[in-house]
């Protein structure tokens, strides 16, 4: 649950980084507000000369210069207010795409348990939806807060200038308007932030939907799709009714409109009759009073209701950026070069409660892999190989025992810097919508096309490139490359990377005839001189290991030389290698 009760400090602590960078734009805009402020007190009193003078009589040029004055300043503030609104929303906007950037950053390095707990549909939500209703509130409460406030205090000035008794009147009445409004904002809160709740669990569960598309019509499960799309918007409704219902504080504004036009023609109409107030007075106050109401209190009420919607998507934002990754930030570093590999009685559950059999995916793990050597490792569906990759990745940490590379405990390493000593190729290859040579590079524009060349050059992949119709400028996607040529792109990811040790996490699973031999001049060149766990399926892809290790329900069953082991004729590798990996893995 998130905790909505936060100070308005904790906002400015959250913001004050994203914001203070901006002070010129800020500086500019509090001249642009002071000057739009000026016009707005200005106007009223215009016309009331005007009034005045076309009472008494005056000459109609003096008339025509005091109508022209008055529509000068009814353009100049138009003008002031289009231009401090524009560097309004330029600030909020800068500001918050800072804001977005640092929430996906965080939402990286975050470990995997959060994300399996915490949909992608979800998360883009939280990212997006709340910054954007974050973005909206920024672009307008500042200038349409600050310059109510400073029309709000000119107003009472001026009143005061006229009228002691009118002036206090209007203090009471300014008072008692933004008293009910702060106490009528107090209930909506809670129900805003159920309202972005609700909207953050149906983007996760339309996610969901997307990707699992093709599944879901091979299935014949779309009308269950539906039904729970109905379903998720039929929670959503009842919601949103709640948050904009108790949301509506013009309510409050409508009875303080009138309560107060009553006040001033009560007291104004007297006063006018008396011969004590001019007309053309009696006009500036009403207007005053509107201005009030339709001006500083109305935009007040108003900025009220975003602060709700705020409330909501900054107290989500915080409860996002406060979550901690279960990953400790270490301080060494690997030693350079090739990393040698260590599992010290390793064992590991995706749960914490996992003292119950059949529940740790690795058991009491020991084994270790020099520097510069490849391991082949083996095992059926669910015996810890995916684990074992992802471990040494630190995207978890074992409940037992210890990793080392290098000698290096994983714990007492940075995560950034250990990361980028690893290549990790997995069984599903993401390929983005753009061109191949952004995602070899991952859209780094500082990589030169002729070392792109170059690397595939050295990876036997140059003839293949040759053959797409616009060499790096090609675009790919999932529908353009085949899954076997999706691999090779991953491959020369990785070789572009020039890690210490590579992972391949069933990395030929998905090759098809086709690419097969380039796969494996790819992998030959992808390994050279470096360390290496190699999940196989294949029997060309164990003939490349230096060790074997046999993983089954978690545990180690053998781990040696492989050519020792294929020559043990009653070795589990032997057995393998006799019946077909493939048959007996698979």
């Amino acid at each position: 649950m998130v905790k909505l009760d936060i100070p308005l400090r904790a906002y400015w602590r959250l913001l004050e980084r994203y914001l203070v960078r901006q002070r010129g734009a800020a500086l500019l805009m509090a001249f642009l507000l002071l000057a739009n402020t000026g016009m707005g007190l200005a106007g009223p009193q215009v016309v009331r000369a005007f009034i005045d003078a076309a009472l008494a009589g005056a000459p109609l040029a003096a008339l025509m210069r005091a109508a022209i004055l008055f529509l000068g300043i009814t353009l100049a503030g138009s003008t002031l207010d289009l231009f401090a609104n524009y560097h309004a929303k330029r600030v909020a906007w800068v500001a918050t795409n800072a804001l977005c950037i640092d929430l996906a950053a965080h939402l990286v390095r975050l470990d995997l348990d959060f994300h399996v707990a915490h949909p992608a549909g979800e998360l883009i939500e939280r990212v997006d939806g709340d910054v954007d209703a974050l973005a909206g509130f920024l672009s307008s409460f500042v200038v349409d807060l600050v310059g109510s406030l400073l029309l709000l205090v000119g107003i009472l000035v001026v009143i005061f200038a006229e009228d002691l008794i009118l002036g206090l009147l209007f203090v009471g009445f300014s008072l008692l308007a933004l008293v009910l409004l702060t106490w009528a904002h107090r209930f909506a809160p809670p129900h805003w932030r159920a309202e972005r709740e609700c909207s953050a669990r149906f983007f996760g569960f339309l996610g969901e939907m997307l990707t699992a598309t093709e599944d879901l019509r091979a299935c014949g499960a779309v009308p269950y799709a539906v039904r729970r799309y109905i379903l998720q918007l039929r929670a959503w409704r009842p919601v949103a009714l709640r948050a904009h219902m108790w949301g509506m504080i013009w309510l409050v504004t409508t009875a303080a409109m009138a309560v107060g036009q009553a006040l001033i023609r009560g007291l104004g109409g007297p006063m006018f009759l008396a011969g004590t107030l001019s007309l053309g007075t009696l006009y500036m106050l009403v207007r005053y009073l509107e201005m009030l109401v339709g001006g500083p209190i109305n935009d007040i009420r108003w900025r009220l209701e975003q602060l709700q919607h705020a409330q909501a998507s900054i107290a989500r934002v915080q409860a996002l950026l406060g979550t901690p990754s279960r990953l400790e930030e270490g301080t060494a570093l690997l030693p350079p070069g090739p990393l040698a590999v260590a599992f010290d009685h390793v064992s590991f559950a995706y749960e914490d409660t996992s003292e119950r059999t059949g529940t740790w995916a690795l058991r009491d793990l020991s084994f270790s892999l020099a520097s510069g050597r490849v391991l082949g490792l083996l095992g059926r569906t669910g015996s810890g190989k995916t684990t074992l990759a992802r471990l040494l990745y630190r995207f978890h940490d074992p409940q037992r025992g210890a990793i080392r590379l290098g000698g290096v405990d994983l714990r007492q390493a940075q995560i950034e810097p250990l990361r980028a000593r690893i290549g990790l190729v997995t069984q599903d290859v993401q390929l983005f919508q753009a061109s191949l040579r952004d995602n070899l590079t991952f859209f780094d524009p500082h990589v030169a096309d002729a070392d792109l060349i170059a690397m595939l050059e050295a990876l036997g992949l140059r003839a293949w490139m040759a053959h797409l119709p616009h060499g790096l400028d090609t675009p790919v996607s999932d529908e353009t490359l085949s899954a076997g040529e999706a691999q090779l792109v991953a491959l020369a990811r990785i070789y572009l990377k020039d890690p210490d040790l590579v992972i391949l996490d069933e990395a030929s699973s998905r090759i098809d005839p086709a690419t097969e031999a380039l796969l494996g001049q790819a992998l030959d060149r992808l390994l050279h001189g470096r360390s290496a766990v190699v999940i196989a399926h294949r029997l060309a892809t164990v003939a490349r290991a230096d060790d074997v290790l046999i993983l089954d329900d978690g545990r180690s069953i053998e781990h040696g030389s492989r050519l020792a082991l294929a020559a043990d004729p009653h070795s589990h590798l032997s057995r393998l290698l006799q019946v077909g990996i493939e048959e007996v893995l698979t």
